[in-house]
C-alpha cells in the first residue's frame, strides 16, 4: 500500500495495518516532519504519470491519499495516476466542521474571495490558512497574524506578525491568543478535525471567513475515519 501522507490521519492509519507493506510518501514541504510507521519517501513523483510508474514499478495494491483536504493538485494527480495504473484509490478524508449555535460563519470558495470580504468583517486578522495560503492577503489592509509550521515566504501583507507553531492546540490557548491580539476575525479552511479555535471565536463573538474544500475524486472510495480506511483497504 502507498500513502500519500502528511497528516494525523496518514500516520495513525500506517500503523493500523499489520501483515501489510506500507509506504507512506512526503511531500517534503515540511523540513522536520512527523515520521510514520514503515517506509517513507519524500519529495514528488513529477504528476501523475510519474505516480503511475510508481505505482506500477513497485507493484502497489491500493494507493491511499490521505493528504490534507486542501491539497487539490495532489489529490488530482492520485486521482489520475490511479487509473492509468489500474489501482483501487483510497482517500481518507476527515469531516470538515458544521457551524453550531452562536457562530457567525461567512462560507467562500476560495482564499481569493476570503480576502476580498475581510475589509467588511474586521481590522486584526487570525489566519490559519498554513504558509502557502497567505500570499492570497498580500494586498489587504488589515493586521494579520498568521499561524503556520514553517515561515511564510513572499508576498506577505504588510502588516504581519507570524506564529511558527505546530497543533493540536488547546482551548485556553485560543483563548488567550484571541484575547492578547484583540483578533476581530478569523480565517481558516474547513480542514476538520480539532476546533478548539472556532470555539473560542464562537465564545468572543468573532466572525469567521471558512474556506469550503475541495470535492474529492468521483472514481475514489471515500473514508471519514482511520477504521473505515483499513476496512476499506483490507476489502479492495
Amino acid at each position: 500500500m502507498l500513502i500519500l501522507g502528511g497528516t494525523s490521519e496518514a500516520r495513525a492509519l500506517a500503523g493500523s495495518l499489520p501483515g501489510t507493506t506500507v509506504i507512506t510518501s512526503l511531500a517534503g514541504r515540511t523540513s522536520s516532519p512527523l515520521l510514520p510507521p514503515g517506509e517513507v519517501r519524500i519529495g514528488g513523483f513529477g504528476g501523475a504519470d510519474g505516480l503511475a510508474d510508481y505505482l506500477r514499478a513497485r507493484r502497489i495494491d491500493v494507493l491511499v491519499d490521505a493528504t490534507h483536504p486542501f491539497a487539490a493538485r495532489i489529490s488530482s494527480n492520485a486521482a489520475a495516476a490511479a487509473d492509468s495504473a489500474g489501482v483501487p484509490l483510497v482517500v481518507l478524508r476527515r469531516p470538515g466542521w458544521a457551524e453550531q449555535p452562536g457562530d457567525t460563519w461567512h462560507r467562500v470558495r476560495d482564499l481569493a474571495e476570503a480576502a476580498d470580504l475581510l475589509p467588511r468583517l474586521g481590522r486584526r486578522v487570525f489566519l490559519t490558512t498554513g504558509r502557502q495560503g497567505i500570499a492570497a492577503f498580500a494586498d489587504v489592509d488589515a493586521w494579520f497574524l498568521a499561524r503556520s509550521v514553517e515561515p511564510p515566504e513572499p508576498p506577505l501583507p504588510h502588516r504581519l506578525e507570524v506564529l511558527l507553531d505546530r497543533g493540536p492546540f488547546t482551548l485556553d490557548g485560543e483563548r488567550e491568543l484571541l484575547a492578547a491580539h484583540r483578533i476581530d476575525v478569523l480565517v481558516s479552511k474547513d480542514s476538520g478535525g480539532p476546533d478548539a479555535k472556532l470555539v473560542a471565536a464562537r465564545e468572543r463573538g468573532i466572525p469567521v471567513v471558512m474556506v469550503d474544500r475541495p470535492p474529492a475524486p468521483a472514481t475514489a472510495h471515500v473514508a471519514a475515519t482511520v477504521a473505515e480506511a483499513a476496512e476499506r483497504v483490507l476489502s479492495l
